[in-house]
């Protein structure tokens, strides 16, 4: 391996162990034979313990990947804030699952996955690494949504979730692939140098447009905010 791709793998040390231990634990839980959504979880719980300690007391900062990824002190706090969230989140939650009967060990995979994406999100550099950490995030929330099957306000809001989602994916892709167009890149210095270079493209402008709406039905964003209350209740 060379030595800018093993600086890059030390950077994002803590998204490489979400994504192991995301995918290690999911085979725990296929493998088992009993219910093991208490074990999965407190397993889930060590492994956003263990890329917190990393990211606090090994992680050093910089770019990476061809500076489409950036570690930095405030993609540390912001990151530590999620892992502190998503942790807080499985163990706020054993008992309302095991109530509402969706105690099942993909919950926490899937939460390991939707942190990984925060993470990846708050590194990005990009629009294409944005687009991707904003991705892994909405694909595992949309099966959170449906996981109560037996529920039918469930998995309606997971359908619901999922097509406006999906929706929302592709206007914000169109408008990265015309920032792109005008541009030729997708890097924000880069973006930002050509919205101050003085020559406004309407393509341009119309590729960030899209991608903004994109973010807006993502975040329910007035005045894309439709689908939020039936998502929330189901």
């Amino acid at each position: 391996m060379t030595p800018d791709l093993l600086s890059s793998l030390s950077l994002s040390t803590p998204e490489l162990i979400l994504a192991v231990g995301a995918l290690a634990l999911l085979m725990v839980g296929a493998y088992s034979r009993a219910n093991t959504a208490n074990t999965v979880t407190g397993l889930a719980v060590a492994v956003l313990a263990i890329a917190g300690a990393w990211l606090i007391f090994r992680t050093g900062q910089g770019s990476a990947y061809g500076n489409a990824f950036i570690q930095d002190s405030f993609a540390r706090f912001m990151k530590v804030l999620a892992l502190v969230g998503s942790a807080v989140t499985l163990v706020m939650s054993m008992r309302f699952a095991k109530a509402e009967r969706f105690d099942k060990f993909e919950y926490p995979v899937l939460i390991l996955l939707c942190t990984l994406g925060m993470m990846l999100m708050i590194s990005a550099n990009s629009m294409i690494g944005l687009y991707l950490g904003l991705e892994l995030q909405s694909l595992a929330i949309y099966v959170l949504c449906a996981i109560n099957r037996d529920n039918l306000r469930s998995t309606e809001a997971g359908l619901k979730y999922f097509v406006l989602g999906a929706l929302s994916s592709g206007m914000l892709l169109y408008g990265i692939s015309l920032v792109y167009g005008y541009t030729g890149n997708t890097g924000f210095q880069e973006i930002a140098s050509a919205l101050g270079s003085g020559e406004r493209q309407l393509g341009l402008v119309f590729g960030l447009v899209f991608v903004l709406a994109g973010l807006a039905f993502k975040i329910s964003a007035v005045p894309f905010h439709m689908w939020t209350p039936d998502v929330y209740e189901g």
